[in-house]
Order: C-alpha cells, then structure tokens, then sequence
C-alpha cells in the first residue's frame, strides 16, 4: 500500500502501517513529536527486503525539511536496492529500565519513531551535499564547515538516499511500574526506573596528532553532554 502524500509542514497522515492498535495511549502522529525523535539522535535502522531476504541495518541519518536521508557506498546492497522498495526506518532511545515488584510488569521507557516509503537516490549535486551536510551535522554539529567537504569522485563513491517523513509514527513510554498499587505492593520489594543516559566523553585525539593537539570548541563542548542535548550557545 502506497503511503498517503501530505504538504510540507503537515501532520503526517494515518495509513494503516502506520496506524496505532496497540496501547493507543503511547503512540502520537504529531510531526512537533516525531521531529523530536529524530533530533535527539543519529543512529537508525534500516529494514529493506534484499534479494527475498530482509535486512536491518544500522546507520547514521540527517534530516532536511521534510526530507530524512540516508547513506552509504554505492556498493551497499541495501541502499542501492532500496529504491522501488518499501522500507522501514526506526530511531529508538532508551531511557530507562522499569524494574517492577514482579518480572511481568517489567519495562522499557523509551522513544521511538518509524517511518515507512519509498526512497529516492539523490543524483542532484545541490541536494546531495545538503543531504550530506544534514547527516554530518545530526551528529556533530558545525563539522562541515570545519573539515574538507567532500571531493567529488567521495560524491560519485556515495550513495544517498532520500525518505520523505510523510508516513510516520511515534510511540513513548516513561514513568514508573504500573504494579504499585497491584497485590504485588505487599511484597516488601524495591519498585523503580533505572534511567539509561547516553553522553559524551572527553575527546580522544588522533595517535598521529601531537599529544596536546586541541579539539575544536564545537567537539570539545560536547564532553559531557547528553546526546541530543543542543550544544552550548545554539
């Protein structure tokens, strides 16, 4: 079933890969929702069927618009088959451990977004390097402008595809076990969330650099930080 098509800066719209069955409660098709997803990270996963078998692969992604882009070598089966292909692409964060009185009600506090369609390989050259620069700068902002952008046999070696964010839906859970008031309370035991945070270290400078080689503000102010947490002064 082909996804429905939206204006930019719409909703998405409800189909029925994308339609919420179960626990309805945690689920949102809110584009202000789904923006959030994607902004707190860098890493997704890729679903695509190649050759009759399905695949899941894990790799960096930017976002654009109303456009989320992919890459990879032009040699990548998953990317190069891809168009033409209906693909899955999920972004997950974990946030914590619910660790309930009984294993049953144990949990997962987390955010996550899927987003499904049919992507297009860039052959733009603007596009391309817009593409680019967005995965770059999900992950680390301001390192375009700061090292060598790519020559153009890197553009030719590259492939990137482009997924519109028109079919799309989000789903988060968060708070405590749901047991606390259940017969399980009488049970005396410890009931709570163990949060799960991802941050950044201390910048690790490359063997062949000086030792006391510097990192540049932009890298620097991340140590410490928490991913997806804008960086210092944005």
């Amino acid at each position: 079933m082909s996804s429905t098509t939206t204006e930019l800066g719409d909703e998405p719209a409800v189909t029925e890969r994308t339609r919420l069955r179960r626990m309805r409660h945690k689920g949102s098709h809110r584009r202000a929702d789904l923006d959030a997803v994607l902004a707190a990270g860098f890493l997704c996963h890729l679903g695509v069927t190649v050759d009759g078998t399905t695949m899941v692969v894990p790799t960096a992604y930017g976002v654009d618009g109303d456009r989320l882009y992919l890459h990879g070598s032009v040699a990548s089966r998953s990317l190069v088959q891809a168009p033409d292909t209906t693909v899955c692409v999920t972004v997950t964060h974990v946030d914590g451990l619910v660790l309930a009185r009984s294993v049953f009600e144990h949990g997962v506090n987390y955010r996550c977004a899927m987003i499904y369609g049919v992507p297009e390989i860039v052959t733009d050259p603007e596009e391309k390097l817009r593409g680019l620069r967005a995965l770059t700068e999900q992950s680390s902002p301001g390192q375009w402008e700061y090292a060598r952008q790519p020559s153009r046999k890197e553009l030719a070696a590259t492939a990137l595809l482009a997924l519109d964010l028109t079919e799309a839906s989000v789903k988060t859970a968060d708070g405590p076990p749901d047991d606390g008031e259940s017969e399980d309370a009488a049970l005396g035991l410890w009931a709570g969330v163990l949060p799960v945070v991802t941050t950044f270290g201390e910048p690790v400078v490359d063997p062949v650099l000086p030792a006391d080689f510097a990192p540049p503000a932009h890298i620097a102010s991340r140590a410490g930080r928490v991913l997806g947490e804008p960086p210092a002064g944005s």
